[in-house]
């Protein structure tokens, strides 16, 4: 029985704690990252399918998107939160992007990573600019000030707290850094709304239990989707981290969004 089928027979949290949400469920504040590792322990080997999924194939090019927004240049170091399996990190490098640091709270997401890195040759001499650590977003493991960049694709919506981890994103940035977040988001178009509700529901927890074998996982992912703030939201959490210059791009009508910011 996966995490997320648990939480769904167990989803009333005691009334003196603290509560936040899982998909649709109320579970308390201390579980829910455990739940969530339980979700990316579940689908680390089939991420790229997850993504193909959910976005229909098209989280490549908004990952593109990312790193041409993003400018990388040789003297860039680049942290990138929840990108285990080095999608991001690749792209960056690959884009002439200087050294990135891939942080991530699960340690089969980084073990696909580093498997892929060394499919594509990135070991010793190009390899020694990715570093893999295992770290939580809300409380990242490297020092103030320390990066020129900071990337997070599809990661923050599942946090307890997205205020922390942008205070940490806001902590981590050298003076002048970038911050760039890559998120499913709220779709503007009221057709394409229906449409896609109707799929990432109902369509896509049946497609996960066919090829990957877990139906939840994927309910719990098209949901944590609704939770999740919509752009204007997410922009005045983001200037309220004290990151500054905000502004955003809805991508495929709002399907993901790409929000930019600058520590000044």
């Amino acid at each position: 029985m996966s995490p997320t089928h648990q939480t769904r027979k167990q989803n009333t949290a005691p009334k003196d704690a603290a509560t936040t949400h899982f998909g649709y469920s109320s579970v308390p504040e201390d579980e829910k990252a455990g739940l969530v590792r339980g979700v990316f322990n579940s689908v680390a080997g089939r991420y790229d399918l997850m993504n193909d999924l959910m976005s229909l194939g098209v989280h490549r090019l908004w990952k593109s998107s990312l790193i041409d927004w993003l400018r990388p240049t040789p003297d860039m170091k680049l942290i990138d939160v929840g990108g285990g399996t080095g999608d991001i990190a690749f792209r960056f490098l690959e884009g002439g992007g200087g050294s990135v640091t891939v942080c991530d709270i699960n340690d089969e997401m980084l073990a696909v990573g580093q498997d892929r890195a060394i499919d594509r040759g990135l070991v010793g001499g190009r390899g020694k600019d990715i570093t893999w650590i295992n770290g939580d977003a809300e409380k990242l493991p490297v020092q103030d000030a320390s990066f020129d960049a900071y990337t997070t694709a599809f990661c923050i919506r599942n946090v307890t707290h997205i205020e922390r981890a942008l205070a940490e994103a806001c902590r981590v940035l050298k003076p002048g850094g970038h911050f760039l977040c890559l998120e499913f988001s709220h779709v503007t178009v009221p057709p394409l709304s229906a449409l896609y509700d109707a799929y990432s529901l109902n369509v896509l927890p049946v497609l996960g239990q066919m090829v990957a074998g877990d139906a939840d996982s994927y309910r719990y992912l098209a949901e944590s989707i609704r939770r999740f703030p919509d752009q204007d939201t997410f922009a005045a959490m983001i200037a309220d981290a004290g990151l500054e210059q905000v502004r955003y791009r809805n991508l495929s009508g709002g399907i993901a969004t790409i929000h930019s910011a600058w520590r000044i």
